[in-house]
């Protein structure tokens, strides 16, 4: 057993800072670099592009990434596990072969995780009973059926861990928890038992303090931000594990950032609920006794979790067709800027009124005054406004409604009050709408492979 492990972030979402994961490979020792490339949307996004070309599905970063790092984790022995495989693992993995080969590197193991992607048996599940219904308002997914662009299971850190355990050098999966990817390298590294639930719900809780890469190392930060230096090459968190569950959270020295007891603590709070039941496919960890102690040299200690048992069933991300939308907006100048922009909303939302389109909600921001704050927006004296934006958004099931309201928003110009300018880009265009299902279904009926790709 290693006394310790240095596992790094190197993607917080697909689109993510491109030279992370090179800095985390090439600026100091790690021994694994896990990237996350998933949200919810980005499965149906990777579906779509499936359905187009069979041979995609994948975040398409991950070749060109690799041909930079392949030989650097090939020769400092560094592990990658990323869920950037989407719906396509296979897919993505035989392009990073492509890469290797291209490259001449041998003796490579990559490992996929597939079995999440059960959009194929929706009928079957409604067959037998479980009717895949919404965590929130309880419906079947009966209602959607008909429009459902992606399902996925959340699997957890274990289908990895068989495959670290398998000699993978790199993983693959599809959707996996954003806390798994880190959790399972310690799992494996340390011998943690399945049911070692405050070791698991540590790992757990280190996976959540990196998943947002640049999030917990002073990107976002909402404290002392301007005291954070070299925001240029910022530091993606690291996370020092030890067998007893104890992690210090770090960077590399020579990156920029800042690794506090204030940017972990905020990071923490990151899409949490219930914070004494943080669910996930591998335990149920208690963020209300998590205890932080800042070492300095940004490194913060994170140590005392506690968690239970994991759930018997796995979350299901479903993303589902509804309607269109779109988006249009226009600058308004000083003087009276917020004034000419309100008046223009009006105008335009009477002319479209008056043409009987059928529209589910429409909603105006005044960008420069409440767009960000809404309501609680501050009362301003208009004669301080140098400019503002108004931008009108639109959507509805009725898709001519939305391309009308796209010729509407130009006339204004001309037919609405003074001073406008900022109108580029042609007409607004109907867009899909791409809404979220979120669905419980018993761990039973899911089953994750893991396959392995190798040559020499």
């Amino acid at each position: 057993m290693k006394d310790k492990i240095r596992i790094a972030s190197g993607q917080g979402f697909w689109g993510d800072l491109i030279e992370a994961p090179y800095y985390q490979v090439t600026r100091g020792e790690i021994d694994y670099l896990v990237m996350d490339y998933l949200a919810e949307v980005t499965m149906s996004i990777l579906q779509k592009q499936k359905n187009k070309n069979p041979n995609l599905g994948y975040a398409r970063d991950i070749p060109e990434l690799m041909e930079r790092i392949l030989p650097i984790i090939k020769e400092k022995n560094i592990k990658v596990i990323t869920n950037g495989g989407g719906v396509n693992p296979v897919a993505c993995a035989e392009a990073v072969v492509d890469v290797a080969q291209k490259l001449g590197i041998e003796k490579l193991k990559i490992a996929v995780v597939v079995g999440d992607n059960i959009l194929e048996r929706i009928d079957e599940f409604l067959e037998s009973g479980i009717e895949l219904n919404h965590m929130e308002t309880g419906e079947s997914i009966v209602k959607i059926k008909e429009r459902v662009l992606s399902a996925n299971v959340y699997f957890g850190a274990f289908p990895i861990v068989e495959a670290l355990q398998k000699g993978a050098d790199i993983v693959i999966t599809g959707r996996t928890t954003d806390t798994g990817l880190t959790l399972a390298p310690m799992i494996h590294e340390f011998g943690w038992d399945i049911n070692d639930y405050n070791k698991l719900s540590a790992g757990t809780v280190a996976g959540h303090i990196l998943e947002c890469g640049a999030q917990a190392t002073g990107g976002n930060f909402l404290g002392d931000w301007e005291s954070i230096e070299n925001f240029a090459e910022v530091g993606f968190p690291i996370a020092e594990a030890y067998p007893n569950g104890e992690v210090i959270i770090t960077k590399h020295e020579s990156l920029g950032g800042k690794v506090t007891f204030e940017t972990i603590a905020e990071q923490l709070l990151y899409e949490i609920g219930d914070p004494k039941n943080y669910i996930t496919p591998d335990c149920v960890a208690d963020f209300a006794s998590i205890k932080l102690e800042d070492l300095g040299n940004n490194r913060v200690k994170v140590f005392d979790v506690k968690g239970e048992k994991e759930t018997e069933f796995y979350k299901v991300s479903v993303s589902y067709a509804d309607g269109c939308s779109a988006v249009g907006s226009l600058t308004y100048s000083w003087p009276q800027a917020l004034t000419k922009a309100k008046a223009a909303d009006r105008i335009l939302r009477k002319r479209l009124e008056n043409l009987n389109l059928q529209f589910d909600e429409i909603r105006t921001d005044y960008i420069g005054y409440n767009a960000t704050h809404e309501s609680l927006a501050k009362e301003i004296n208009e004669d301080d406004i140098n400019e503002i934006m108004m931008r009108i958004a639109v959507r509805s099931h009725d898709k001519k409604s939305i391309e009308r309201f796209g010729r509407e928003i130009a006339p204004l110009i001309l037919t609405g009050p003074p001073s406008v300018t900022g109108f580029a880009g042609g007409r607004p265009k109907p867009s899909k709408v791409v809404a979220y299902w979120p669905a419980l279904i018993p761990k039973s009926l899911v089953h994750p492979e893991v396959k392995i790709l190798e040559w020499k």
